[in-house]
């Protein structure tokens, strides 16, 4: 098959992976698992770390019980305790009673999600309110001294993340005082990013500025109903960027291959309190419509209890979650169907249901219609549409109609599409449904179309 040309920005083949991962999990635990805190102070004692039935295996299977791709460590929270015997400070699970001193929070974790089959990456944050340094440029040297151990002690890992959290008041080696400093250039990312590429370059990078991953703007759960994975990066610089509004939608015109990552918690907060309960399977479920199904990858936070443990209640929303996702995508009214395209400029109609993301259909116009024949009238629960975004992202507006007795009934109005867009219906009935591309930078790429029967 003749590749076609691509449109504006494309992923590299790490986006391109990271894409299709999409749902993956963060775990935060650390001194505030223990302390009943979410932003530790900097003046936990390591003692206090003594998780005495931790298994990161079981973290494993919860994730993947939950359908997680992956699992992202918290290997440093703002607290600045390190998870893993660092040669960069004292306050390190070393110095704990955890394992007798000989644990390793990261070697666990990165061990059992190779076991399990998932990817594994890590967040060491900028900020250490624990450091006696910190604010000055002794501090960054031990930053990205930390940085390389993770990189370089750990194998291959599938994203690296940072966030914003930069600078204020903490405990600082006892001097109990705010210190700021200017996140655009402090903790030098440039030459950060230069490391993590060398010694890690097929995992991508994440923060509000990127440069492989952009934050949807919120911790709630949901991605722009105009999503773009095109972002300019002019203003954007990790902790700081000139108008926060362009996050959860993109830009239409954007230079750079950006896509977003939805980032939230399955609890209240991102670390264990006892107080505090799990989202249900089916609050899972509406947060994976509106984050996956509208073009991000869904970051789901796991929060280990101070046993080491993710809490059963969350293991079953976790269950529940899987369970809610498979059952809408299991019956595919699409597939081995016949496809009526207004025209092709590029591949094949049968491809757009043929299960393989690598391949696609291309229209010869900047508008197109696709007509799919299920067969028998049918209720219509779902659908999902997936760009060929190998070659760009180019949908400005569509819609989903079902023909209804003899005529066409409109059940859906979306702009974007991207990497998937993934919609549930009320339950629309019919045998003939039409995916009309409305509006398209370039003539459109899809690369597959399933039409879920109503469960």
């Amino acid at each position: 098959m003749s590749h076609p040309a691509s449109h504006g920005p494309v992923p590299t083949p790490d986006q391109l992976a990271w894409h299709r991962r999409n749902t993956y999990g963060f775990i935060h635990f650390t001194q505030n698992t223990f302390t009943d805190r979410e932003w530790g102070y900097g003046d936990e004692t390591p003692a206090g770390f003594n998780p005495a039935e931790l298994d990161c295996r079981q973290w494993v299977a919860a994730a993947k019980a939950g359908g997680l791709t992956a699992l992202i460590l918290t290997a440093k929270h703002h607290d600045g305790f390190c998870l893993w015997p660092t040669a960069t400070t004292t306050h390190n699970v070393s110095r704990s009673p955890f394992r007798g001193g000989k644990g390793d929070v990261v070697r666990e974790l990165s061990d059992a999600c190779r076991e399990g089959g998932i990817g594994f990456g890590v967040y060491c944050s900028p900020w250490d309110r624990n450091h006696p340094e910190y604010g000055r440029d002794a501090y960054v040297d031990v930053y990205h001294a930390q940085w390389k151990e993770l990189l370089t002690g750990y194998g291959p890992l599938v994203e690296l993340w940072f966030d914003g959290a930069n600078g204020g008041d903490g405990y600082y080696g006892g001097a109990k005082e705010k210190r700021s400093i200017d996140a655009k250039t402090y903790y030098r990312f440039d030459e950060l990013r230069a490391l993590c590429r060398k010694h890690q370059p097929h995992a991508v990078l994440f923060s509000d500025a990127g440069p492989d991953l952009r934050w949807c703007g919120n911790e709630s759960g949901y991605a722009g109903f105009t999503s773009w994975c095109r972002f300019n990066p002019a203003g954007a610089h990790v902790g700081s960027l000139d108008n926060y509004s362009r996050l959860p939608l993109g830009e239409a015109d954007g230079s750079m291959w950006r896509p977003v990552e939805v980032d939230v918690s399955i609890r209240p907060g991102w670390f264990f309190h006892q107080h505090e309960r799990p989202k249900t399977g089916d609050e899972l479920f509406s947060i994976w419509l509106s984050s996956v199904g509208q073009n991000a990858g869904l970051l789901l936070n796991l929060a280990p209890d101070r046993r080491g443990l993710i809490p059963s209640e969350d293991v079953a929303s976790l269950h529940r979650f899987r369970h809610l996702v498979e059952s809408f995508t299991a019956l595919d009214l699409a597939k081995k169907r016949p496809v009526t395209v207004s025209s092709t400029a590029c591949g094949e109609a049968s491809y757009l249901i043929d299960d393989n993301p690598d391949t696609y259909w291309g229209a010869a116009e900047n508008t197109a219609a696709i007509e799919i024949d299920i067969g028998t009238e049918e209720r219509i629960g779902g659908f999902r549409i997936d760009e060929a975004v190998q070659f760009g992202q180019r949908i400005e507006a569509f819609s989903v109609e079902v023909r209804i007795w003899q005529s066409w009934t409109e059940v859906f109005r979306g702009t974007t599409v991207g990497a998937q867009r993934i919609v549930k219906l009320n339950q629309a009935r019919g045998r003939y449904v039409r995916i009309r591309i409305l509006a398209s930078q370039s003539a459109p790429i899809l690369s597959g179309v399933s039409i879920y029967a109503a469960c």
